[in-house]
């Protein structure tokens, strides 16, 4: 399949509106995307493999009301936007949240050229990620609700997503513009979801942003992050509390009695 169900994706994002291939219009697609389908590597946990071919994806994240990470996430966003005749390009990244460590290239973003500028589309990173595009180049910063972002020049030929806490800048991730085809996100993918050291290995997360606030699911530490440094932190009690949460916060239904292998920082 090379081609996305665009009906069936736009009744899954709650999306009504114009689809010309305009700014308003990207904003308008982001941030019903970012906002309906959560931030999830639950399949990894469950012993299934993650799947990047446009079928796979549009059967868990559209047609299954699941969600998935970067390379799923923006994958599926790029088909769409491919269709509605928006300029995009496919880029890859390096995470530097929470350090500066040099890691290898684990996360997908993508460049879209609209009304003759440049702006970073990323659905995939979570609830510390975009709600809206980012303008590229200059350093100008993009006020998302209560969460506000820039992108700066690290070095020649490499780029810098930060966000800003409180009176600081934090680094989210660098990338440079050598586009990337699917033997690269591949090669990417396997490495998240089978190496010993990816976290999606180990710890189970469930990520939705809101204009409103933030819920962040990492094993059984539920955090909400309304901005402007509001957040409010519960511990689940056990694995069934964990799959209410997950229905509840998140809308992603599983069975009762459901387990995940992820590592129990609580209880050890």
């Amino acid at each position: 399949m090379s081609d996305p169900d665009l009906d069936a994706y736009l009744k899954r994002i709650g999306y009504a509106g114009a689809l010309q291939p305009t700014h308003a219009v990207l904003e308008a697609l982001h941030l019903a995307h970012a906002t309906h389908i959560p931030f999830e590597n639950l399949d990894i946990l469950l012993g299934r493999a993650i799947r990047l071919d446009l079928a796979g994806l549009q059967r868990k994240l559209v047609a299954g009301g699941r969600g998935g990470y970067c390379f799923e996430q923006n994958l599926l966003l790029a088909a769409v936007l491919d269709k509605l005749g928006f300029n995009v390009k496919r880029f890859a990244a390096k995470v530097r949240h929470r350090g500066d460590k040099d890691l290898p290239r684990t996360h997908m973003l993508l460049m879209v050229n609209v009304e003759g500028a440049d702006w970073v589309a990323d659905v995939g990173f979570g609830g510390e990620g975009l709600l809206l595009p980012v303008p590229f180049g200059g350093g100008r910063e993009a006020r998302h609700y209560a969460w506000t972002y820039r992108i700066i020049e690290e070095k020649s030929g490499q780029w810098l997503l930060q966000s800003l806490r409180g009176q600081a800048w934090a680094n989210l991730y660098c990338f440079t513009l050598e586009p990337q085809t699917p033997a690269d996100y591949d090669m990417a993918n396997h490495y998240t979801s089978t190496h010993a050291d990816s976290p999606f290995v180990h710890t189970l997360t469930a990520q939705l942003p809101t204009p409103r606030a933030r819920h962040v699911l990492r094993n059984r530490e539920l955090t909400v992050d309304r901005g402007g440094g509001r957040v409010e932190r519960r511990t689940l009690k056990d694995d069934d509390e964990l799959l209410d949460v997950l229905d509840r916060t998140f809308g992603l239904h599983f069975p009762a009695g459901t387990r995940f292998a992820y590592r129990d920082t609580i209880s050890s």
